[in-house]
């Protein structure tokens, strides 16, 4: 991480701009406990991108930083932001890591999708089939090549594989995939209903000691079903028995369903883990939930806003900084910081939403206006159920 070590903790004036960086305010944490080092948070817009600096103690000298949860690419950015704040201290630089400033370049994959354009630009009117853990990619490249009027959504979390598969999809020239990094357990949220034909969960971890971490719950089956068109289906293929046992007991418990079963099914193509398992003798298990209703549509307009403004002083004095923990979602206050010659105005940064997948975000206080800082969460149910807690919190 880019950084610099020097000797003056000089807290320049601000508003102020040195080259393409303007300094917009600086932040001192706040704590009741004497005993904490102080910390300084540096707010930066570089060509339109916003984000912070840490300065904390360091040894007897200061070190400025990349805030960790605001961070941003290109490094360069970051990197000319330090040069310059230090540059405006006049200090002497003890250590730096920053001064080259070029960036390499990194091959741009089309087929390669954030999470934000499921939530925002993702539209089409082609039946969806959805791979979840597609490890090599081997089945999810062959139903792809023989179903190209289909749209195809790898999701993989193990990044190898996801390059594997981008290598695969232009040397073949297949162009009806889309690849995500994302937990599926969360993704789903994000896909209209009644548009999917297909989702493959072939050969998932089993997680036997970590049960809570199986792709297969009440939840996961919930939403897959809302995804799925009439008829649709969720197909598992296990060589684990006891996996298989597990989500025949899931399926067997819904209010409605309807599931077929097969052992040692021969499909098209078989993944080279299958081979290895079918050469010594390991059973394999296929589990089909088809889906026989149709859902309501889902709206993603949620409103993340915060309708009232507070005292920050008063919040302050009374915040509670433990985890508030309900059954599906969390919220944490973990910081507070004072804006520093701006009346009633704070960062607060808070982690908060799903256990597997937490966000953590700050929330910027300017004369007791709340909103937040790079922008809104993702519109998750459990990050939509934090945010009405977090409001709770804040009004108290």
């Amino acid at each position: 991480m880019p950084h610099i070590v020097f000797n003056k903790n000089i807290l320049i004036d601000t508003p102020i701009k040195k080259e393409e960086n303007q300094f917009l305010f600086i932040a001192k944490s706040f704590s009741k406990d004497e005993s904490r080092k102080t910390e300084y948070k540096v707010a930066v817009n570089s060509l339109d991108k916003e984000f912070l600096l840490t300065i904390k103690d360091k040894d007897e000298n200061f070190l400025i930083k990349s805030d960790k949860t605001t961070r941003i690419s290109p490094v360069s950015l970051i990197k000319s932001a330090l040069n310059s704040y230090v540059e405006l201290t006049n200090s002497d630089i003890l250590f730096e890591n920053t001064k080259n400033l070029k960036e390499k370049k990194e091959h741009e994959h089309k087929y390669l999708k954030e999470i934000d354009y499921f939530v925002n630009d993702f539209k089409t009117t082609k039946e969806i089939v959805i791979e979840i853990g597609f490890g090599s990619g081997r089945h999810l490249l062959y139903q792809a090549k023989n179903n190209p009027d289909k749209i195809f959504i790898g999701l993989e979390i193990h990044f190898p594989s996801v390059e594997q598969l981008l290598t695969q999809l232009e040397l073949q020239n297949i162009t009806n995939v889309l690849v995500v990094n994302y937990d599926a357990r969360l993704f789903m949220e994000f896909i209209e209903s009644n548009q999917v034909g297909k989702i493959y969960v072939h050969f998932p971890v089993p997680w036997d000691k970590k049960p809570h971490r199986r792709i297969y719950s009440n939840e996961f089956v919930s939403e897959a079903l809302r995804v799925l068109k009439l008829d649709g289906t969720l197909e598992l293929r296990s060589d684990s028995r006891k996996y298989f046992d597990f989500c025949v007991d899931l399926l067997t418990n819904l209010p409605k369903a309807k599931i077929s079963i097969d052992v040692n099914k021969e499909l098209e193509v078989s993944s080279k883990y299958e081979d290895r398992w079918k050469k010594q003798g390991k059973n394999i298990y296929d589990l089909t939930l088809t889906s026989q209703v149709v859902d309501k549509e889902i709206n993603l307009d949620f409103d993340f806003s915060f309708d009232f403004e507070i005292n920050v002083d008063n919040f302050f004095e009374h915040a509670f900084l433990k985890a508030i923990i309900i059954k599906k979602y969390f919220v944490h206050i973990e910081e507070l910081y004072y804006i520093l010659n701006h009346k009633n105005s704070a960062l607060i940064k808070v982690t908060m939403g799903n256990f597997d997948r937490p966000v953590t975000k700050y929330i910027i206080i300017l004369d007791g206006k709340l909103s937040y800082y790079q922008g809104e969460p993702l519109p998750t149910s459990s990050n939509i159920a934090a945010h009405k807690k977090l409001k709770e919190i804040l009004q108290k």
